[in-house]
């Protein structure tokens, strides 16, 4: 296991500003400047997302994740790059836009957010992640199902159920190699919580597998799937109903940390999801998944564990100028699960703090050689081994990172700026050694959560 590191300095101001600055400037695909050269066999599109705007009209959202979501992609080609930004024109935000004032969400006046909940009326905000499938792109968010956006200037088609969606469609899909598609989850609040499973086959239509009962309303953000098994935390984080109800407070006391109820394990079988298998253990919170796989009978299971789930307040405090951290608690865990015996038992990889893993694509849903991951609270890229060994590149204070892709021998990374941004482009057998292009854009651009890299 590898020493904890203790962080240079960074720019405290930073990391607010990124939670809570709008995009500065919305526009087309237009040409970047390439510091550097860019390698040659790179030919693809970096598609990013995350909150635009934090609010409208005067009036400033409750939290972060209330905020409207928005897409940076940057093409690239023949060693030069052309880049977009754009904040998603969603129903929601056009009613709001036409109307002069928030209607949705708990910024808004109470009297009309209770209304709109009550007509079952509000905005999907597309805040969280970037997806493609059969050739279409999505915008997703985890209260909401996908908003196709047009990948050619990216404008914004409009919300869709796949024909198959029951309510919600998570934020965060997961590729099976193996079984070439992509699986999802989704929640269904009301009387009783359903978490309703999804695959999206690379040929044929969307797939709903099943529903799995949940025995309260749970705040759930990833899951992670292998070849045989979707695998689920279930933290206790729980939705605060009165509260939702009455539609009193902000967007930070809609949910409630409630460790005395544990976390639940549910492991359900791809191909028998009306039988999973599930027990409780002590209460963690996860943000997100790395892989997972079988390995002798077991399930092994990476993931960035957090003892509590402070850092969901931290984030919101961003809004109100706070410089405090923002994820400081998470580090690389590896658990193992015993289906047979309902028994989960996780260890520490790595001591440094760490967050938005990811893989070497072709990796997921078996055992797999490297996690790419931030570190510190954004201020440094790299990767780590199964064995805990840590490779590095420690940012200037001025910069931050936003999650790693690995792309055909390079990592590629949206990187922050107080001003501005910019792609660092890295050789992913030298990390430590700096990027060896930057692709710049002229803009602010927030904190951007997840995307993905699609191929030319």
């Amino acid at each position: 296991m590898v020493a904890a590191h203790k962080p240079t300095s960074a720019d405290p101001g930073l990391i607010g500003l990124l939670w809570s600055k709008d995009l500065t400037r919305q526009h087309g695909f237009e040409p970047l400047r390439v510091e550097g050269t860019l390698p040659a066999g790179l030919r693809g599109t970096l598609y990013r997302n995350g909150p635009g705007q934090f609010g409208q009209f005067g009036t400033r959202y409750t939290h972060p994740f209330e905020g409207d979501g928005a897409t940076t992609a940057i093409r690239i080609a023949d060693g030069a790059a052309l880049g977009a930004s754009k904040i998603h024109s969603t129903a929601g935000l056009r009613d709001e836009r036409a109307a002069g004032k928030v209607l949705y969400g708990l910024s808004a006046p109470w009297a009309r957010r209770v209304v709109s909940m009550f007509r079952g009326r509000g905005k999907n905000t597309a805040n969280t992640n970037i997806i493609e499938w059969q050739g279409r792109l999505f915008a997703l968010m985890e209260a909401g199902k996908p908003t196709e956006i047009d990948p050619r200037d990216l404008s914004t088609i409009g919300e869709t159920d796949l024909s198959v969606i029951q309510s919600m469609f998570s934020a965060h899909p997961h590729r099976v190699e193996a079984r070439k598609a992509t699986y999802n989850f989704g929640l269904e609040y009301g009387r009783h919580t359903k978490l309703h499973l999804y695959a999206l086959p690379d040929v044929g239509r969307a797939r709903h597998l099943g529903a799995v009962d949940l025995p309260g309303p749970p705040m759930l953000h990833d899951f992670i799937a292998t070849d045989t098994h979707l695998v689920f935390f279930v933290s206790p984080v729980r939705v605060d109903v009165p509260r939702m109800l009455l539609q009193v407070g902000g967007f930070e006391k809609m949910f409630r940390w409630k460790p005395e109820l544990g976390t639940e394990v549910i492991c359900v079988p791809i191909d028998r999801p009306r039988e999973p298998v599930r027990f409780t253990v002590d209460a963690f919170y996860q943000w997100h998944f790395a892989n997972a796989f079988m390995r002798d009978g077991q399930l092994v299971v990476d993931y960035v564990r957090n003892p509590t789930f402070d850092s969901f307040y931290d984030i919101g405090a961003q809004l109100a100028g706070s410089t405090k951290p923002v994820l400081a608690e998470g580090t690389l865990h590896r658990a193992t699960i015993d289906l047979a015996r309902k028994t989960l038992r996780s260890e520490r990889i790595a001591d440094r703090i760490c967050e938005f893993p990811t893989l070497i694509p072709g990796e997921q849903g078996r055992e797999h050689s490297i996690t790419y991951v931030v570190f510190d609270d954004l201020s440094a890229i790299g990767s780590i081994d199964p064995h805990g060994k840590i490779t590095a590149h420690e940012l200037p204070a001025d910069q931050r990172a936003t999650e790693p892709l690995y792309v055909d021998g390079h990592v590629l990374s949206l990187c922050h700026m107080r001003d501005r941004a910019f792609v660092a482009v890295y050789d992913a057998a030298r990390i430590p050694d700096g990027p060896v292009a930057k692709i710049w854009l002229d803009h602010h651009v927030p904190i951007t959560f997840h995307g993905t890299f699609v191929r030319a």
